[in-house]
């Protein structure tokens, strides 16, 4: 695996119950600020290889970006399940729910 994706996966594995974070801010914790769509190819080949949470991975817009209807509607049950309220259209409250990683959390490695 290489380093961008070990770092990816790194990261969503640790994205916390009930908070959810952006391709791009995964992208860019991982050291590649331009590759959401790098993250969105990691998430969809290695999700259940690594038991990932991939359902807390969602776009810039705060939205679910799955287009087909049963991996939607997966995605939005298995937010809700963990208390993410979800809005018109799958949108979520980023300023409520988007996950920070920050020294605090024991997370800085993140940004090294």
């Amino acid at each position: 695996m290489q380093p961008f994706t070990e770092k990816v996966v790194e990261i969503i594995k640790n994205i916390p119950e009930g908070k959810v974070m952006t391709y791009g801010q995964i992208a860019k914790a991982a050291g590649s600020p331009r590759a959401a769509r790098q993250v969105v190819r990691a998430l969809h080949s290695m999700s259940r290889k690594y038991s990932l949470p991939w359902h807390r991975v969602v776009n810039s817009k705060g939205k679910i970006a799955l287009q087909d209807d049963e991996s939607y509607h997966e995605q939005l049950f298995s937010l809700e399940s963990e208390g993410v309220e979800i809005g018109i259209e799958g949108k979520i409250d980023l300023t409520k729910y988007q996950y920070h990683p920050s020294e605090s959390d024991g997370d800085a490695h993140f940004f090294q």
